[in-house]
């Protein structure tokens, strides 16, 4: 955890909240790991109020539970929250690629086609770091594109608990090579206006995503629970 307590910002919550949430998705924090506040607020340089509320509501978040005498304690993302998720996904994202056809503004649609040819480019320098990075830009354009506040606020959340899967395939750089040929179709039928091509696309992408996250869950580290 790094330290915050000098941070301007009004909303100390959030970022306590933010940096234990990351840190348990990250793995930073094991299932099972006791939360202690005393020592939480001291490395973050923070009051333990803030820290007190940040637990509550990994609780209700459910990577956090209460145990008798033993306080807060990890719970993090199982394998089979992976699947719940990416079902999930698949069914969502399919969705707002289909609305994103309707709403797109121009600008969206050029910075969609401008990520897909940077990760277009990077792949060719194998530069697979730069070309994970633009995935969640490439999705977060499509969520803000369906102009649909609920089911942005429903992706944006399942791929944020998918980053540390995320970060474990990108050992798998044929896996990032495909990713960046659905990312182009998925783009293409956008552009083209091709509800029923722009569904298929990425149900597609997720449906393999899904495959190679879990199994990159499963070779990375079994022990620890990921997106």
């Amino acid at each position: 955890m790094k330290y915050i307590g000098n941070s301007n910002t009004s909303s100390l919550f959030t970022l306590v909240y933010n940096e234990i949430r990351d840190d348990i998705l990250a793995g930073h924090l094991k299932p099972g790991e006791s939360l202690t506040e005393v020592k939480i607020s001291t490395e973050l340089g923070v009051s333990r109020t803030p820290v007190r509320e940040a637990i509550r509501q990994l609780e209700h978040d459910g990577l956090v539970r209460s145990v008798p005498n033993k306080g807060a304690v990890v719970i993090g993302i199982s394998e089979a929250d992976i699947d719940d998720m990416y079902t999930i996904r698949i069914f969502a994202e399919s969705v707002a690629a289909e609305w994103a056809i309707v709403h797109i503004t121009k600008e969206e649609l050029d910075q969609l086609g401008e990520i897909v040819e940077l990760q277009e480019f990077f792949a060719k320098k194998n530069d697979f770091l730069q070309v994970w990075q633009y995935d969640a830009k490439f999705h977060n354009v499509i969520y803000t594109a369906c102009k649909s506040r609920m089911l942005q606020h429903l992706l944006v959340d399942f791929h944020t608990y998918a980053s540390r899967a995320r970060e474990l395939s990108i050992h798998s750089p044929a896996r990032l090579l495909a990713s960046v040929e659905e990312h182009r179709k998925i783009y293409e039928a956008i552009k083209a206006k091709d509800g029923f091509a722009a569904r298929k696309s990425a149900e597609e992408h997720l449906i393999n995503a899904k495959k190679s996250v879990i199994e990159s869950f499963k070779s990375g580290n079994t022990s620890q629970p990921a997106e």
